[in-house]
């Protein structure tokens, strides 16, 4: 399984049965969009099996400033991940209760049962705008969030659905996927929620089209 968003802080799926996790480095435990590293976890003897079948002809290694940047990062995970997902329920509340937003897709809201393994949530979530929305005007105006596909560093990001999963149609297509092409993607960094809301306001203010 991909642990990479909710992180060992949030989830533990070895606990449930898992023979793998993978983590994206460079995303939360990292926390610093600096760095390009990746995780997997296991039982010894299926490492060990990765180490000796696949590894020697796949993998790579990890370089000594990579490694430092990674345990920077690790050291303040279990003070970050809490900062990320109060703000980011904040400004979910927030965006659901606005006139311009018609969903707002974050697991608070859902019931599917694999959420009753999460002790929490990361700060990474979309929603999804009316028609009367200009959406490459609202991210335009942003001054907080900065355009980016990435997510789970410090700073906060913005990437509309169709500049992304438009431009990579197949398997990672929107259609697949479900997606609406009115749908926008926060990653909420650890800025104040407060200066995120009133940037979100201005956007929306904007963005009439």
């Amino acid at each position: 399984i991909d642990n990479s968003w909710a992180t060992p802080v949030f989830q533990k799926p070895i606990a449930h049965g898992v023979d793998l996790v993978l983590h994206s480095a460079s995303k939360y435990l990292g926390g610093h969009s600096d760095t390009v590293a990746g995780v997997v976890a296991g039982s010894a003897a299926h490492i060990r099996h990765i180490n000796e079948q696949t590894y020697s002809s796949l993998g790579g290694k990890l370089s000594p400033f990579e490694g430092w940047l990674l345990l920077r990062g690790l050291r303040t995970l279990p003070l970050r991940l809490p900062h990320h997902m109060k703000s980011g329920l904040i400004l979910a509340e927030r965006l659901k209760a606005h006139g311009k937003v018609e969903r707002v897709n974050h697991p608070a809201y859902s019931n599917h049962p694999g959420k009753k393994t999460l002790a929490g949530y990361a700060g990474l979530f979309s929603f999804e705008v009316t028609e009367d929305v200009d959406i490459p005007a609202f991210v335009d105006a942003l001054k907080f969030f900065r355009i980016g596909v990435s997510w789970g560093g410090h700073e906060s990001l913005v990437v509309p659905a169709k500049a992304s999963l438009e431009q990579t149609p197949g398997l990672n297509s929107m259609a697949r996927f479900g997606v609406s092409p009115r749908t926008i993607r926060f990653n909420v960094g650890l800025e104040s929620v407060e200066d995120l809301w009133a940037d979100i306001a201005q956007a929306f203010d904007k963005a009439r089209k």
